[in-house]
């Protein structure tokens, strides 16, 4: 006969790791999409929980208050909001530059309601942000984030968060100066292209003045425009890893702000 005891302790210790996972799960890219079911996430965060409580250290969790428990709890949901923030952070680098290309392109008006962020976005960065999606999950960067979320109960154990101020603004600070970078690295090929073509148009417009170049630049700024967002798809790739390693660099530095 199989016997299993699990006492309060245990299901206190369970309901902090879930705290943590769940937090993640709602906040971390690929994970949370608005057009997954919230039945799906939780379901995920359960088997996650079910998963790492087999693995992660334990700690003497003594407090003798109920308020106590629930300043670990705002730990944990702390823990696990960070490190998904940190993630989701690089990923909205794509809808930044999909916003620059679509504001050259002269199609920043038409803006659509995108599906995973369920906020009005650029046709371009809509483009951008499901082509890093599809990359993400192609090259297993979603087995990453769990993998680092597991290795986060090693470095910050429970209810051992440590938030240095100084070195979470600093990593803050130096993602938002790479921020404009990367995403006008992204964009690069349509931003240079449309400055060439403005420099042509304002030629023939000296040129030839009896032609109406706002109206015929207009046309030829979108059909140019699409033409290199389809040859620069081969970009792609490289800036989605350029994204993933900062992805990387900055999961990491908001971990070590929290040991």
């Amino acid at each position: 006969m199989l016997e299993y005891t699990f006492s309060y302790a245990d299901l206190e210790f369970l309901l902090l790791v879930l705290v943590r996972v769940s937090c993640f799960v709602f906040v971390a890219p690929f994970f949370s999409m608005s057009n997954t079911p919230r039945s799906v996430r939780i379901g995920l965060s359960l088997c996650l929980t079910v998963l790492l409580y087999q693995v992660v250290p334990r700690r003497d969790l003594s407090y003798d208050t109920l308020l106590a428990y629930s300043i670990m709890i705002m730990k944990e949901a702390v823990t696990g909001f960070m490190i998904g923030f940190a993630a989701n952070l690089c990923s909205t680098v794509v809808t930044f530059a999909g916003q620059i290309a679509d504001m050259e392109m002269g199609l920043s008006m038409a803006s659509m309601l995108d599906p995973t962020t369920r906020e009005n976005s650029t046709i371009t960065g809509v483009y951008y942000n499901y082509m890093v999606l599809l990359m993400l999950m192609i090259s297993g960067m979603h087995r990453y984030l769990l993998k680092a979320l597991a290795e986060t109960y090693i470095l910050i154990p429970v209810n051992g968060i440590v938030l240095e101020g100084d070195s979470l603004l600093a990593a803050i600070t130096g993602f938002m100066s790479d921020y404009i970078i990367i995403g006008f690295r992204i964009c690069l090929p349509i931003f240079a292209v449309m400055i060439i073509l403005n420099a042509v148009l304002g030629v023939l417009a000296k040129v030839s003045p009896q032609l109406n170049m706002f109206a015929v630049g207009i046309q030829m700024k979108v059909l140019v425009g699409i033409s290199i967002l389809f040859l620069s798809t081969a970009m792609l790739p490289g800036a989605a890893d350029f994204i993933y390693s900062q992805m990387k660099k900055t999961i990491v530095t908001f971990v070590e702000a929290m040991m």
